[in-house]
């Protein structure tokens, strides 16, 4: 049964009412519009419009059908209605009769729909913080184990300076940190209750609607009708940070894949987050990593879509905005589990410390230090990089790493060298010299460790 019949006199088609109802997507939204609906019944009765008992007989109503919903939520998919906030009316109806009916007086399902979706991304983004939240503790705990490990770091994936393993988990917890950092700023920027603006110019009722904010837990009421039944910032702004966790996720997980490689061979993933082949037995791919890579371009579309979605709409409620829901709740699914799949990830991976520690010899990334080691003696830096892009290439002419010519070679290239470079040039002295804030030296990246714990 459509709640707006009345204007028409013919039949919808069975078409076009497949084309816009919108229950097998917002029905997951179910709890929201019973949780507004009971506030709003509260604030009809400041009003007059229902009695206390009225009230005591709705909400009583409503409570019961949220108890239904959240044991079994698929219930509604059962039902034939338009959207969620046509299948609870419905029922409500059915529990009380015309009781229900008074329920949407002075409001719109603009301003339903735009609370109830409001509250449904404020519940998700608190549930993504706290998934932020694990696997950023499971980075620092990998960080802990492997902080005297050296790993190679690269630049345009060529070897470029030695860092520590625990330096690259770091790496990672500052990005995911700062996707916790948007996230409450997005929360901060949702907090605000459009309940009670009606399907564009307001409500009819003096409600109070600061209070009405208040009992469904937001910081305020939103000040403007127009804007708040037609907002969907709060639906952008979860989407944009989704979306730059999920670049976050697919980064990591490329460094993983490179890193879990047979040319690499840094570390070994788990059996359990990792297949086979059908063809050739002595495959095990990291399938788990390279499908959190190939999720995130569908994550980004996801906001793409909602942007062009809303790029050209007039104020101020309009039929578009249905789009909203598909992408977003696909969107909150999709970081769900790639964020639950990185922290099974991260607590399986078993470092290969050799194997990075003879990586991080090769490629001349000491490189940087011999150029220092000649400014201290007291040559200018852009000419102490000459010499020593002169000296890499004797090296690998001789297939040595610069630690192992022999100081008359080296002396070839400088006369300031002395048989004191050497201390200069191993992988120890590399990390050790890197003592400011934000370096990879041991020091430093205890302290990281100890403040991120």
């Amino acid at each position: 049964m459509a709640l707006w019949g009345g204007r028409f006199t013919g039949q919808t088609s069975d078409l076009f009412k497949q084309f816009n109802d919108s229950l097998p997507v917002d029905y997951r939204m179910a709890e929201q519009d019973i949780v507004g609906s009971i506030s709003w019944a509260r604030a009809l009765a400041t009003v007059n419009v229902l009695t206390a008992q009225e009230v005591a007989d709705l909400e009583k109503a409503l409570t019961d059908l949220l108890a239904q919903v959240q044991a079994d939520p698929a219930m509604v998919l059962l039902d034939d209605a338009e959207d969620i906030h046509s299948w609870v009316e419905i029922k409500l109806i059915e529990a009380v009769g015309d009781l229900g009916k008074k329920l949407h007086t002075g409001r719109s399902r603009n301003d339903q729909v735009a609370t109830d979706l409001k509250l449904w991304c404020r519940q998700q983004g608190e549930d993504l913080k706290s998934l932020l939240a694990n696997l950023i503790d499971e980075l620092v705990k990998l960080a802990e184990r492997e902080q005297d490990t050296v790993l190679p770091g690269y630049t345009h994936l060529q070897r470029a300076q030695p860092v520590t393993f625990a330096h690259w988990c770091l790496a990672y917890v500052e990005m995911f940190e700062r996707d916790v950092q948007r996230l409450n700023n997005a929360l901060e920027l949702m907090n605000t209750s459009p309940l009670g603006c009606g399907a564009l110019a307001g409500t009819a009722y003096a409600i109070d609607r600061e209070a009405l904010a208040k009992d469904l837990g937001f910081g305020r009421a939103t000040r403007n009708s127009l804007d708040s039944v037609s907002d969907r910032d709060h639906v952008l702004e979860l989407l944009s940070v989704a979306s730059i966790s999920s670049v976050h996720l697919s980064r990591m997980a490329e460094d993983i894949i490179f890193y879990n490689s047979g040319e690499a061979g840094f570390l070994e993933m788990a059996d359990d987050v990792t297949s086979g082949s059908s063809l050739m037995p002595q495959k095990k791919n990291p399938d788990a990593m390279e499908l959190i890579r190939g999720k995130c371009g569908r994550v980004v579309g996801s906001l793409t879509g909602m942007m062009v979605t809303m790029k050209a709409l007039p104020l101020a409620y309009n039929k578009d905005m249905q789009e909203d829901k598909e992408g977003l709740f696909d969107t909150i699914d999709t970081w769900t589990i790639c964020l639950q799949m990185a922290v099974l990830c991260i607590q399986g991976i078993k470092v290969n410390k050799e194997r990075t520690y003879q990586a991080a010899q090769q490629g001349y990334s000491n490189a940087t230090e011999l150029a220092d080691y000649l400014v201290a003696k007291g040559i200018p830096f852009r000419e102490a990089h000459h010499i020593v892009g002169v000296a890499v290439v004797a090296a690998i002419a001789e297939k040595k790493p610069l630690e192992e010519l022999p100081i008359e070679k080296l002396k070839e290239f400088s006369a300031v060298i002395e048989d004191d470079v050497y201390q200069h040039l191993t992988i120890e002295a590399c990390l050790e010299k890197r003592v400011a804030l934000g370096g990879t030296s041991k020091e430093r990246v205890k302290e990281a460790i100890a403040a991120k714990k």
